[in-house]
């Protein structure tokens, strides 16, 4: 059996201070946090010879392929430009510390799962335990994590490295979580968690 490190959506746009999160006036200091142990994961996760995947919200310059999320549910988005292809909205944040040899998948939904060859990529490195951080835990990070669960994944979400505009949305997502989905864990148990399972296939 082997583990995966899953990184989800520790972009500019939610960590950074010139993000368009930040630029709402939205609070992200959380997320600048959760984005320094995602790199500390990260580097331990190399240093094992882990794989480490970083997904990233990104869209078309003209939104048309943000469907209902964009256009009804959170029409703000376009508005202000925000996760536009093309833009320094979607990087990988600096805190985190993207490398060479780490895979990024872009995706439009708030599941690294939907619309995306994760899953594919998964089954084909027989991969069975992925330890997850990211932001926001109450959004993609959750949803990501129900998905994962649901398809049978060993799931385990690392809590220092999960972040939230709000600390009660924070830990009421990591308790709904813990509850059927996922084993929660602090970052010293997310990092030997990567020792626990023969490490996935390079290729």
């Amino acid at each position: 059996m082997s583990v995966l490190l899953l990184l989800v959506d520790v972009q500019r746009a939610f960590c950074d201070p010139g993000g368009s999160m930040a630029l709402q006036g939205r609070s992200i200091e959380d997320m600048h946090r959760a984005a320094a142990n995602c790199g500390r994961l990260a580097a331990e996760a190399r240093r094992r010879e882990v794989p480490v995947v970083w997904t990233r919200m990104v869209y078309r310059p003209d939104y048309s392929d943000g469907g209902r999320l964009v256009n009804e549910l959170r029409p703000n988005l376009k508005r202000i430009g925000a996760l536009r292809a093309g833009t320094p909205d979607i990087e990988i944040s600096p805190a985190a510390g993207l490398a060479p040899g780490d895979i990024v998948i872009d995706k439009t939904r708030y599941s690294s799962l939907i619309g995306t060859d994760l899953e594919r990529m998964l089954r084909a490195r027989g991969v069975e335990r992925v330890i997850v951080g990211g932001v926001t835990t109450s959004m993609c990070v959750e949803t990501t994590v129900r998905d994962l669960g649901q398809r049978d994944f060993e799931t385990i979400v690392v809590r220092d490295a999960c972040g939230d505009f709000a600390a009660d949305r924070h830990e009421a997502s990591l308790a709904a979580l813990a509850f059927g989905f996922a084993r929660i864990v602090d970052l010293a148990e997310g990092v030997a968690a990567m020792d626990m399972r023969e490490k996935a296939l390079a290729g």
